[in-house]
Parts: C-alpha cells; sequence; structure tokens
C-alpha cells in the first residue's frame, strides 16, 4: 500500500458548501477536518488559560481517553501578542457540526470548564446553549485555505490500529527470534 501526500486548496467563498446547522460544512481534507479560532483574551485571564491547559494535562494523565469521543489527531493552544490574544487549532476525524456538539455534551457532563470561559464574548451560559458556544467559535473561526496531509484522509483511530498492528507484528518477530 503507498500512502500519496496530498494537499487541498480550501475556497475563500463558502457560499457553494452544503450548509449544516451551525454553517457551511467544510470539506474534509487530506488533514481530516479541524477549524482555528482567534480570540481576544479577557484582561488578566491569560494565566487562568494556562492553569486550564495544566489542567487538561493532568485530567488526561487520570484518564487518558477524556477527549477520545472528540476524534482527535491534535490540538494546539497559543497565548500570543502579550497574551492578549489565544488561538485554538484542532484537526480531528468528525465535521464541525460534530465536533463542536460532541465537545460540549462531553466537557458539560464531565462537569469541566473551558479555556473559552476566558474569552472575550464567550457565552457564559455554553453548558445549556450549545448554540452559543457554536455561534462564538464560528464567529471567531480563521479557516485554511491549504491544508496538507502526509497520510492523507487517514482518522485517529486508523492511525492507532496501524501502530497496534506494527507493535503485535514486533512482538512476534522478537519472540521468534
Amino acid at each position: 500500500m503507498e500512502i500519496t501526500p496530498q494537499a487541498m486548496v480550501i475556497p475563500k467563498d463558502t457560499g457553494h458548501l452544503e450548509q449544516g446547522k451551525y454553517g457551511p460544512v467544510f470539506p474534509k481534507t487530506p488533514a481530516c477536518y479541524g477549524f482555528t479560532i482567534i480570540a481576544d483574551v479577557k484582561p488578566g485571564r491569560a494565566e487562568a488559560i494556562r492553569e486550564h491547559g495544566h489542567a487538561l494535562a493532568k485530567a488526561l494523565e487520570s484518564d487518558p481517553y477524556l477527549l477520545a469521543p472528540l476524534k482527535l489527531h491534535y490540538l494546539r493552544w497559543v497565548l500570543f501578542d502579550d497574551d492578549t490574544r489565544f488561538m485554538y487549532q484542532g484537526i480531528f476525524d468528525t465535521d464541525f457540526d460534530k465536533y463542536t456538539e460532541d465537545a460540549v455534551a462531553l466537557f458539560s457532563k464531565a462537569g469541566v470548564s473551558t479555556a473559552f470561559e476566558n474569552l472575550q464574548g464567550f457565552p457564559e451560559d455554553w453548558k445549556t446553549n450549545p448554540e452559543a458556544f457554536i455561534r462564538f467559535v464560528r464567529a471567531h473561526q480563521c479557516p485554511s485555505f491549504l491544508e496538507y496531509g502526509e497520510y492523507p484522509y487517514v482518522t485517529a483511530d486508523e492511525i492507532k490500529k496501524a501502530l497496534r498492528v506494527k507493535s503485535a507484528l514486533s512482538e512476534m518477530l522478537d519472540q521468534l527470534q
């Protein structure tokens, strides 16, 4: 099986895209699905965002599968412009609508807050009002115009399965020696 890297250019005009519950459904790209949001940090709240990052990392130590329902590949959080702005980048296997609905349900069920609570304009009632959460994300979304995948269209579950197969084969070969 040969895996050929691929790239996809995403048009600036999204008017022709299928409309989901919360706006355009961006196409699945070689990097799967994802989005980037950029928002202003509430004054004096940058440290709270950093603390939230530590809390999330600690929660994942206790339960490595906490975020599994989101089908994530990667998350990246960045504070910039002297800690006055925040960038969230996520790459995942589901479309935008499902990812954001699942995120609200997951955090609400787990009783976990979100770093977004430290961003200007973020709805205080986000746990009971997923539509407000999604409107905030859409309003702050910065769509990419090029996405590249070294292993295009491969899901996180497929990658984990391939790594398990590799590990099993390595273990089998070690036992044969």
